[in-house]
Order: structure tokens, then C-alpha cells, then sequence
């Protein structure tokens, strides 16, 4: 009998494995087949919205058109269209076209009937580059941990963010944040076909950094957007409203509203006229021709005439208006927050000198000097860096946080501090972006070979602060550091030396400095 068992045994060895089926879901539209590995289900490339091309170019995301049969969802659709940023972190991993509202989903292989959490990702890039294709960005790793990731593609640069007189007259709804409206777009789609993946409409957090993390923040303000998330994290997504906020129709000292910059465009392409016809001749236009050269190496390029890109901007629906002042009515969803930064974040400073920076904070110049020039011998650049960075994202998040925690919401502060090993040589801390692969447990695709244990050890920790908030809306799990909630003067580091400590912030005096109002 055992020889027999063995016999039976050896022969089922060698034969060859049973291909595992290829997964199928019913959405809106028809039927999706994706693809399994590694104990994930990965479906890519689903439609949420109907291709925004020719007459629907510059148009709310319309419904999508359905299609027969099973649709293959083994691969990503198009990155939105725009110019590619040739140092960018997340190099895309598709063509750019008009075609590209999609969405991608990862979830457990044993997901389907189940009601999992899930984390719905907004990628960054300055609102003017990024998509959901990079490798970087893959979903599997916390898929792995018993959630459900959604990515999807929202329209950038002048395809996401323009304005026209013409548009306004034609408008059917909210105009002009075209991105901002794909991101909602694809939230609702989220909630209307994610149980099909196994995944719990009713628990949704979104989470996204950088331009992905200003999204965050004005879907918090959002009403259309009220209940279809449930827990929101921001990474480097400030949290305060750089600047004046830019206005739709009216223009502002020194800040053209979205409309007239609308018309700077087409001037520079040669369309004049506010009626329908200029509509047309700019709905005609080849993409390439309204990308004209936009993307983030050149959207901080020295001003040459009048500006032609405008960026989100308030419209009083898509965007209600500054962070602070959506802080003040208490507008936000009531909802979990985790926010932070990184420790060498991007900003910017309107200085030539090293003095004029310290000038810049008026009666404390002198204060501020002290704190970020103690011996009088930092590079002009670095301290530029330093000052841009605590004004643009560092205090920023500490003031987001603050303000959630006074409304009574639970409110987690962060600030990602570690270098990868192969990255430490003349680092001034961890750059802007830089935290992706750790928040996404995707080091091995960033580094590759050059991973270290202690890198994947920081990501694992990372991740499972971020899984275990999307499962409860609290980061707090077995294994890992302690991290209170928001406490005026403290902080969770994820520190250099690869530990996860909560506690007093060494930078609070200069943040006090950095940030008016309350902290």
C-alpha cells in the first residue's frame, strides 16, 4: 500500500501543474478577466468613464460604453496624455494618449464573496505628469495583506485643469478640474463595482502623495465625494493652501483666474473668440499641440509672457476654496486622517541670497537664522531647500493634523526620515517621493538588487502601519511602535536608522516659526 501511495505520489509530481483560471468580475460595462500570481488576483486597464477624446475632451467624465464579451484586463490602458518628466520617480510604464480613464485592481485570490478594505491610490505629479502604470506603484504586496488596492488614471495638465469662456457657456456642471472630477469619477466607480472584487464599498481609504495628496485633501472638501471614502492618508500633500487660491471667472492681483488663462492658450495656438466655434477649432487641436511642452521640468521654468496653464483651481463644487478656510467651516469628511512628510521635502523660496530667505520671516529673520544657520556656513542652497520644504510640506502636514484632531477626528502624524542604503551618499534626508515604495511595500521593484534588509525590514513596517489603517482607520498593530494620536509637540519618525519612534519633535521650534495660525 505504500509503494502504491508513493508510486501515485511521484506521478502526480511529475505531471505538469493545472493552469490556476484566470479570474473574471462583471462591472459596469461587462466582464473583466485578469490575471493571477504570487496569491493575487490582478485585474488592469478597466474602463471607468468613457474615452474623454474629441467632443468629450474637456467634458465631466461621461459614462462608459459598454462592450461585448470578456474584456482582457492583463494590462495597464494608456497614462493619461502629457510630456513625460525624464527624472521622475515613477517613470510611467505606458504610452501617454487622451484615451486613458482606467482603473487597476489587486486583490487576495481568495477575495471574491469577501468584504475587504480597500486603499484607492492618487498618484502625484505636479498635476501635470504621473499615471498609474508604474511599477512602483503595484498593488500586489498589500494585497497580500489582506486588502484590496484600486489605481486608476485622472487627466493632467491642460487636459485636466483648463477653462474657457466657451466651456462656461457650453458647461453642464462644474468646469474646468477636469482631473479633480476623474478622481471622483473613479471613486464612484470604487463603490459601485469593488464587491465584485471582494472588496467593502462601505470601507474605503484613499491615499495619495505629492499632487496625490493636495487630491486628498480637496476630495476631503469635496460633498460629491461625501461618503464615498472612509479614511484618507497624505503623503507630502501640504496641508495648507500654498499662495492665493486661484479663482475661475475673476481675476486676482497678480493671479489671473483659470478663464483668462484659458484664453492666454489658445492666443498662443492661434484661436481667438469666446463662442462655440473656438471651442471646436480647440477640441480639433493634435494632443501634442495642447501639451506644448508642459510637464514639471518646465512648469518652474522662469515666466515668458502671459501663463498658459493654470492648475486646480476653485470652482466652488470640484474645489471649495483654500485648506484653511475648509478647515474653519468644518467641511471636511469626518474621517481618519494619517498625514506627514518627508524629512528633505520639496518648496521653494523667492530668495537670491541666504538673507533674503531669513528676511522673509519679517521680525523673526533673526530668530530664523539662528535656527536654520546656527554657524553662519550653510550652502545658500540647502538652506533655500530647508526653509522651501518646513513652508511648503513639512508644517503643512502638522497643521493638517492639528486641525483634524481639533474636530474631534483621529488625527496621525508622520515624518519619513529613512534613506534607502544605496541612496544615503551625501543625502540631506529623505528626498520628496521617496517614501512611496516604503507606504506600498514596493522597495524591490524601486532598488532592485540593491535592497537591503534593512529597507525591506522599514517597508515592512511602513506598510503594515498603512494596511492595518485602512483595515480599522487606527495604524496600531501587533509588532510595531506604539504611534499615539495627534499630541501638539510630537511626532511618529520613521527615522534613519531604520526604527519607528513616536514622540517629542526635535523640529517644533522650527516649525512654530514656519507656521502662522494654529498648530
Amino acid at each position: 500500500m505504500k509503494r502504491l501511495t508513493a508510486l501515485v505520489l511521484a506521478c502526480c509530481a511529475a505531471a505538469p501543474a493545472v493552469a490556476q483560471q484566470a479570474p473574471v468580475a462583471t462591472v459596469t460595462g461587462g466582464t473583466v478577466r485578469g490575471a493571477t500570481a504570487e496569491g493575487v488576483a490582478a485585474f488592469k486597464g478597466i474602463p471607468f468613464a468613457a474615452p474623454p477624446v474629441g467632443p468629450l475632451r474637456w467634458r465631466a467624465p461621461q459614462p462608459v460604453l459598454p462592450w461585448a464579451g470578456v474584456r482582457d484586463a492583463t494590462a495597464f490602458g494608456h497614462d493619461c496624455m502629457q510630456l513625460p518628466f525624464p527624472s521622475d520617480a515613477a517613470p510611467l510604464g505606458t504610452a501617454p494618449a487622451e484615451d486613458c480613464l482606467t482603473v487597476n485592481v489587486w486583490a487576495p485570490a481568495s477575495a471574491k464573496g469577501k468584504k475587504l478594505p480597500v486603499l484607492f491610490w492618487i498618484y502625484g505629479g505636479g498635476f501635470v505628469n504621473g499615471g498609474a502604470s508604474p511599477a512602483v506603484y503595484d498593488g500586489s504586496a498589500l494585497a497580500r495583506d489582506g486588502i484590496v488596492v484600486v489605481s486608476f488614471n485622472y487627466r493632467v495638465g491642460r487636459f485636466g485643469f483648463f477653462a474657457h469662456p466657451a466651456l462656461t457657456a457650453a458647461a453642464e456642471g462644474p468646469v474646468g478640474n477636469w482631473g479633480l472630477m476623474d478622481q471622483q469619477a473613479a471613486l464612484r466607480w470604487t463603490r459601485d463595482n469593488i464587491a465584485a472584487f471582494g472588496g467593502d464599498p462601505g470601507r474605503v481609504t484613499i491615499m495619495g502623495e505629492s499632487a496625490g495628496g493636495m487630491s486628498v485633501l480637496s476630495l476631503l472638501g469635496a460633498s460629491a465625494a461625501r461618503g464615498l471614502f472612509h479614511g484618507a492618508i497624505i503623503m507630502s500633500g501640504g496641508g495648507r493652501t500654498a499662495g492665493q487660491q486661484r479663482e475661475m471667472t475673476r481675476d486676482l492681483p497678480g493671479l489671473p483666474s483659470a478663464e483668462t488663462i484659458g484664453l492666454n492658450f489658445a492666443t498662443s495656438v492661434g484661436i481667438e473668440g469666446r463662442d462655440a466655434t473656438a471651442l471646436a477649432a480647440l477640441r480639433a487641436l493634435p494632443a501634442e499641440r495642447i501639451v506644448s511642452g508642459l510637464n514639471l521640468a518646465s512648469l518652474f521654468a522662469p515666466p515668458s509672457g502671459r501663463p498658459t496653464w493654470s492648475g486646480p483651481f476653485t470652482d466652488g463644487v470640484t474645489l471649495i476654496g483654500s485648506v484653511e478656510a475648509m478647515f474653519d467651516r468644518g467641511a471636511q469628511a469626518p474621517v481618519p486622517v494619517m498625514v506627514g512628510a518627508t524629512s528633505a521635502d520639496i518648496g521653494f523660496v523667492l530668495a537670491k541670497t541666504k538673507e533674503q530667505i531669513f528676511e522673509s520671516f519679517g521680525a523673526n529673520a533673526a530668530k530664523a537664522k539662528a535656527i536654520y544657520d546656527p554657524k553662519g556656513d550653510a550652502a545658500f542652497f540647502d538652506a533655500m531647500l530647508k526653509v522651501g520644504g518646513d513652508r511648503f510640506m513639512i508644517e503643512p502636514a502638522r497643521y493638517a493634523a492639528s486641525r483634524v484632531a481639533a474636530a474631534g477626528q483621529p488625527a496621525y502624524h508622520y515624518r519619513f526620515s529613512y534613506v534607502a542604503e544605496t541612496a544615503r551618499d551625501g543625502s540631506k534626508g529623505a528626498a520628496h517621493a521617496s517614501d512611496i515604495p516604503y507606504f506600498l511595500d514596493t522597495v524591490a521593484t524601486k532598488y532592485g538588487p540593491a535592497t537591503t534588509t534593512a529597507d525591506r525590514t522599514m517597508a515592512t513596517a511602513v506598510s503594515s502601519f498603512v494596511v492595518n489603517f485602512v483595515k480599522t482607520g487606527n495604524p496600531n498593530g501587533s509588532g510595531l511602535a506604539d504611534w499615539p494620536r495627534f499630541r501638539p509637540g510630537e511626532v511618529m519618525d520613521f527615522s534613519p536608522d531604520g526604527a519607528a519612534r513616536s514622540g517629542s519633535d526635535p523640529w517644533t521650534e522650527r516649525l512654530d516659526l514656519v507656521g502662522p495660525g494654529p498648530n
